[in-house]
């Protein structure tokens, strides 16, 4: 009983985090990764220089530096805490470029950064490789992260609000009605990712 309940605490934190995150009402602060870096690099704030995305994953290590602890998967053998903090760290970092890059139209630059990421199964950066993919014109693909995105976490409203958008872009806007009901039934009628969508189904197009 009570593992059940701290197991229902612990959802009930994470999709609550998930709709803070995703009121995202102020758009990415304009950095040196849009105002000064070309070919879609990444200004590295402690080296004071542009680099790329790809440059910024910590180097691999053997199973022997690592000293796993006996018992553990045998993919994460090879990876110390902190250097699953490390990647963390940077994919957080990867995924604010992302942003920038994505409201300043750089959308190929955006999906760089996100492919850099360790974490390819992490729900923000799926959702945010459908945006990009949709914004270069591949709905169908984008579908395809939104919903990889939303298995990961179906509380995701975020990915639920990018959705609906794309399903009216293809003229279902049943189902982006769908969506938004999803969004407001999971809590986050007062977040941007809803107003975001009923502003699309109203025929005001959002620009980010």
């Amino acid at each position: 009983m009570l593992l059940s309940f701290c197991a229902a605490v612990s959802l009930t934190a994470l999709s609550t985090a998930r709709a803070a995150d995703s009121d995202t009402t102020t758009p990415p602060v304009a950095t040196e990764t849009t105002t000064t870096c070309t070919d879609g690099k990444i200004w590295n704030e402690e080296k004071k220089e542009c680099v790329a995305p790809e440059d910024l994953k910590p180097a691999e290590v053997t199973p022997t530096e690592s000293k796993p602890v006996e018992g553990t998967p045998a993919d994460d053998k090879a990876k110390t805490e902190e250097q699953k903090k490390t990647e963390r760290e940077i994919d957080d970092k990867l995924y604010e470029a992302a942003r920038e890059f994505a409201y300043a139209d750089q959308y190929e630059n955006a999906l760089r950064a996100l492919r850099a990421a360790s974490d390819q199964e992490d729900p923000r950066i799926l959702n945010y490789l459908g945006y990009n993919t949709r914004k270069l014109g591949n709905i169908e693909l984008g579908m395809s992260f939104y919903k990889r995105a939303l298995q990961k976490d179906e509380n995701y409203i975020l990915a639920r609000s990018y959705m609906g958008q794309a399903l009216i872009e293809q003229g279902d806007i049943e189902g982006a009605r769908v969506q938004l009901v999803e969004i407001r039934d999971r809590g986050g009628e007062n977040t941007w990712a809803y107003r975001a969508l009923l502003q699309s189904l109203g025929g005001e197009r959002t620009t980010y």
